[in-house]
């Protein structure tokens, strides 16, 4: 994969869905700076399935359009094979076990773990439960599992970073 590549969580493309001025200000301006925008697995798989039985018709709508737009974005899905997807299942249940996000966000470790096994060191979110997990604990994570460390990171501060 290419130097500058970015990680997408899902909430970013329902927020580039929703229209969201700072999202398309985030797409936008890494785009022409010559960055790539990735989609980890599953993120792909929440997006499908939200778009065919999700929570309310406006969030499955906000689903479809999200995937039917993705490459007009600038958004790209990747892949893992059996054995990466082994290793990312291994670190979210790990991620769960040290509570640096509740029991039920399974998604949540599989992401960074499909992040890490990409190469790609930031994964883009606004999900609460990534954001506010602590860093060195995280980091640790990524260290006990021979995983290139992702840091997550709001986009709104990535676009402070900039200026």
């Amino acid at each position: 994969m290419p130097r500058k590549q970015l990680s997408l969580d899902a909430n970013l493309v329902f927020d580039l869905a929703e229209e969201r001025d700072f999202a398309h200000e985030f797409r936008e301006v890494f785009l022409g700076r010559g960055y790539r925008l990735f989609l980890p697995p599953t993120a792909l798989i929440e997006l499908d399935f939200l778009s065919a039985e999700g929570g309310t018709s406006a969030e499955r709508a906000l689903a479809r359009e999200g995937l039917l737009n993705l490459r007009r974005w600038g958004i790209h899905p990747f892949d893992l094979d059996s054995t990466a997807e082994g290793v990312a299942r291994r670190f979210a249940g790990r991620i769960r076990e040290l509570r640096l996000v509740p029991e039920e966000e399974v998604n949540d470790g599989l992401i960074l773990a499909e992040t890490s096994l990409a190469d790609i060191p930031l994964l883009i979110t606004s999900d609460r439960h990534l954001l506010d997990a602590d860093e060195e604990t995280l980091l640790l994570a990524f260290h006990d599992a021979d995983l290139p460390p992702v840091h997550p990171v709001h986009p709104r501060r990535l676009l402070r970073a900039l200026r």
